[in-house]
């Protein structure tokens, strides 16, 4: 059973830390919160229809999937079905990402937890990610509200920019001819150089990068996405143990084996 001295910190100050930290990936998220507003204006949408969705579904790559998806033709019926199988296949990743995070998530009291997962994106959970690596490193105490933080940061840029792109930006009949679909291209892009990959995560980055592409071009919908997480985390699991510096390194005051 879980005792008290198990759980891990959770307060104000790492709640900050995590919002802080947050903020220029959040202004990054804001590009795309004004693309959904504007694509939800153009298919038909309410204010109210579209901002509920970004507060109570509050997941971007579903929401603008939902949208392509979306037929302005009510008559015709909503491909309900669709709409289910495609935003449960997007976001299965988020079982791997949940497991990455276990090692704060299993020492969190089950509201801290649950309730830190809903505001989980994937830009607030790299941040966390990279956060646990650098507590590990230097042996700093952790603070699990870093993750609610951060959540909640892009959870308010998300949901302010969402309301700006629908009430406010005219005009964009082609968002793509502004470059504003690169947005999610440039935030991933930044959300790694972040994470400072290793030597020995350069072998998973290739076959999960591989295998996305292929299944991207092999299989309809989106189960390149499910295909290349689960492709990557197969090759980190199987692949060779990485070295820890202070095994290869020769003790202090010790003389090196000469061949």
């Amino acid at each position: 059973m879980r005792t008290h001295a198990d759980l891990i910190r959770f307060s104000l100050p790492g709640l900050l830390a995590g919002f802080r930290n947050c903020l220029p990936v959040a202004l990054g998220v804001a590009v795309y919160g004004i693309l959904f507003g504007l694509l939800a204006r153009q298919k038909g949408l309410t204010l109210v229809e579209t901002q509920s969705m970004s507060l109570f579904v509050f997941a971007g790559a579903s929401q603008l999937i939902a949208l392509d998806l979306w037929s302005t033709n009510l008559s015709s019926g909503l491909p309900v079905l669709s709409l289910i199988l495609t935003t449960l296949i997007v976001n299965l990743r988020h079982v791997l990402m949940g497991a990455a995070l276990s090692p704060w998530l299993t020492r969190l009291t089950s509201g801290q937890a649950f309730g830190s997962l809903f505001f989980m994106t994937d830009e607030s959970w790299a941040l966390t990610l990279g956060r646990m690596i650098e507590d590990k490193r230097l042996a700093r105490e952790p603070d699990g509200a870093f993750l609610l933080g951060s959540g909640l940061c892009v959870y308010a840029f998300w949901n302010l920019s969402t309301a700006l792109g629908h009430t406010l930006v005219r005009g964009l009949d082609d968002p793509a001819k502004y470059g504003l679909d690169f947005a999610f291209t440039a935030v991933f892009t930044a959300l790694l150089v972040g994470l400072k990959p290793r030597r020995q995560d350069i072998l998973p980055l290739i076959v999960a990068t591989a295998t996305a592409l292929a299944c991207a071009r092999l299989l309809p919908g989106k189960w390149y996405i499910l295909a290349g997480a689960v492709a990557g985390g197969l090759a980190a699991a199987l692949g060779p143990a990485p070295v820890s510096p202070s095994a290869s390194a020769p003790a202090p005051g010790s003389t090196p084996r000469q061949p």
